[in-house]
């Protein structure tokens, strides 16, 4: 699949389901369990992912923490009490609209 455009849609909701389940991830930790849970059919580029870090930030749903690991300085990202709500939310949306295509794509066949 490659970086499709399927997918920029739903980035916002697939980093703040990774920051759900491991807690805190910087940057590149984020890019590579995207690739390896998909495996390698999604490649986050940096040139999306941080727009979007950035944007949900300054939406209040992450928070940053900066860390120094080798002498570098390492930004980790995290939700916030309002991005653990809208992570709840977003899940449900992005669900709902899954089951809805796999309706118009293939009416026979059931995730349910």
């Amino acid at each position: 699949m490659g970086n499709s455009k399927l997918y920029k849609g739903s980035l916002n909701t697939i980093i703040l389901k990774l920051l759900d389940e491991n807690g805190k991830m910087y940057g590149y930790e984020i890019t590579q369990k995207v690739k390896a849970l998909s495996g390698g059919d999604l490649n986050i580029t940096e040139g999306a992912l941080y727009p979007a870090l950035h944007k949900l930030e300054a939406e209040g749903l992450l928070e940053v923490e900066v860390a120094k690991v080798d002498n570098r300085l390492r930004k980790y990202y995290k939700l916030t009490e309002s991005g653990e709500k809208e992570t709840v939310n977003r899940l449900a949306e992005l669900e709902d609209f899954i089951r809805s295509m796999q309706k118009l794509v293939n009416p026979n066949w059931s995730i349910d």
